[in-house]
């Protein structure tokens, strides 16, 4: 693994091709984004002046889940002892917000970062599809669309999902990468003729709480049309943030 020192001290360092280019001086074309910049407090743009730290940033940036040391680590083949301490950093200047499960084994809570609710952009806008999917379901749920409308919406795109993965793909693998690409973080556990799939993130979790019905049904119908399409396993039971946290799907394996 590559190994790149920690920097602890709050000199700003020099900066290489990976640096933000928010902090350079700004060339043609770029002066809005340097307004944008001087906006920030110094301790975040010297928090971000490493481009380790940077690095670091954009993969949370770019999560739909968040994520723990070692898979950041992971990511940029760096050792956990070298992230740890950029995370710590970035947390104490409040650019990242930190969940603690315990997940990561018996008596040892794992700590999950992602990018705080009001850490800077600095050019990583976030998609505008959370404003579309809420504008869309206030429709829908202004329209009188029920759950099952919904769910069968879902399918249609599950069945559609399908279609990209080989005839021969294992069922319950495909919607392993299928759920984890949507961000659900989905963790199986898998017997003789059955399988739980278990969703520990919900990346529409607001969106879920204000319209239960509707997200879940959209999301059991995601689920179900994939499943149906690919065959090899039935869905028996989708349990929704109405009747269980975290949320899962239960399934007969043919």
């Amino acid at each position: 693994m590559a190994d790149v020192a920690a920097d602890p001290s709050d000199r700003t360092p020099d900066r290489g091709p990976g640096a933000p280019a928010a902090i350079d001086a700004p060339a043609a074309g770029e002066a809005e984004r340097h307004d944008r910049a001087r906006s920030i407090p110094l301790d975040v743009l010297k928090a971000l002046g490493d481009n380790t730290r940077y690095a670091i940033y954009l993969e949370l940036a770019r999560s739909p889940i968040p994520l723990a040391t070692a898979d950041v680590a992971e990511v940029l083949d760096l050792h956990v002892n070298t992230v740890r301490p950029h995370l710590e950093r970035m947390r104490d200047v409040g650019l990242l917000q930190v969940e603690t499960s315990a997940r990561g084994g018996v008596g040892r809570p794992q700590h999950r970062y992602s990018l705080a609710p009001d850490a800077p952009s600095l050019g990583l806008e976030p998609s505008p599809y959370p404003t579309l999917a809420r504008v869309l379901l206030q429709a829908a749920s202004a329209a009188g669309l029920d759950r099952d409308e919904l769910a069968d919406a879902g399918r249609a795109q599950g069945a559609a999902d399908a279609e990209q993965w080989p005839n021969d793909v294992d069922v319950i693998d495909a919607l392993i990468v299928e759920q984890a690409k949507l961000g659900f973080d989905p963790e199986v556990i898998e017997l003789e003729s059955s399988a739980t799939m278990a969703f520990a993130h919900c990346p529409f979790r607001d969106l879920a709480e204000a319209h239960p019905h509707l997200v879940c049904g959209l999301h059991r119908g995601l689920v179900e049309g994939l499943v149906g399409s690919l065959g090899g396993a039935r869905v028996t039971r989708f349990c929704s943030l109405l009747d269980r946290e975290p949320c899962q799907v239960e399934l007969v394996v043919r």
